[in-house]
């Protein structure tokens, strides 16, 4: 049994809604109640006080920590742990996977700038992670792989991991392939480079003008600084825009 013991409010309601939504059965009491029989594992404020027998487990969380706490607990109900291992189907939203052990604790499908972020917060204090990533869209693994570049990063052969979709299941195919990447094991890198082809360049260009609200394409040299991360494609639009504009008013001083 899981029991909620605390008098942190705002902690109290975000762990009681985590645990109603994995449909986790559980109880509540006031930290200085004697605990009921049966009870597995005690989910407590720093600064409350809840005596334990020797075979109940404590998992000391604050508000913010309410998600990663009732994550613990369940991984404690089946069995304890394991390594944490993030996989990531790399794409424009890349679908990402965590696992401890074997159970699937969380999931999500972000866009691309997004994605180290998510990825790093998932791997915060836990112990030796790995983060697993697809071969399969290389422009974007390469970009995840280089700015995780203080991460343990697999790059792991994703033939065959998206699986088939049944009805219902659209836009699930990203992240239920992160899964299966996850429990893949990979090749250690620590960087990739890779040189974007002319097919892979004009995507990009395509790309831009699509999100260019006056039909506006990036040139090849702004393609390439998309294609290796150091621009997003807004971003290489502006620039674009910019270099215009510099050339327009070079013009005008010609002509006075």
């Amino acid at each position: 049994m899981i029991v909620v013991a605390t008098d942190d409010f705002e902690l109290y309601h975000d762990v009681v809604d985590e645990l109603r939504d994995r449909g986790v059965t559980f109880t509540t009491q006031e930290p200085g109640e004697g605990l009921p029989d049966r009870t597995r594992v005690v989910i407590r404020a720093p600064e409350d006080r809840v005596e334990t027998p020797a075979d109940v487990e404590t998992v000391v969380a604050d508000a913010d920590g309410a998600r990663r706490a009732v994550e613990e607990v369940v991984s404690i109900l089946r069995g304890g742990g394991g390594r944490t291992v993030v996989g990531v189907d790399p794409g424009t939203r890349p679908g990402i996977a965590v696992l401890k052990g074997d159970t699937v604790v969380a999931a999500f499908q972000v866009p691309l700038a997004d994605a180290v972020e998510t990825v790093r917060r998932e791997v915060e204090d836990e112990p030796d992670p790995v983060v697993r990533i697809g071969d399969g869209a290389r422009l974007q693994g390469s970009q995840l792989v280089n700015d995780l570049d203080d991460v343990a990063v697999e790059l792991v052969d994703e033939t065959g991991t998206t699986p088939y979709l049944g009805t219902g299941a659209r836009g699930m195919g990203d992240v239920l392939a992160a899964v299966n990447i996850a429990r893949l094991p990979g090749e250690e890198v620590s960087s990739r480079e890779i040189e974007p082809t002319a097919g892979e360049l004009q995507r990009i260009k395509n790309r831009s003008r699509e999100a260019s609200a006056d039909g506006r394409t990036i040139d090849e040299g702004l393609a390439r600084r998309v294609a290796a991360g150091e621009l997003t494609v807004r971003e290489a639009l502006e620039a674009h825009r910019e270099r215009g504009a510099g050339a327009d008013e070079a013009d005008e001083g010609d002509e006075q």
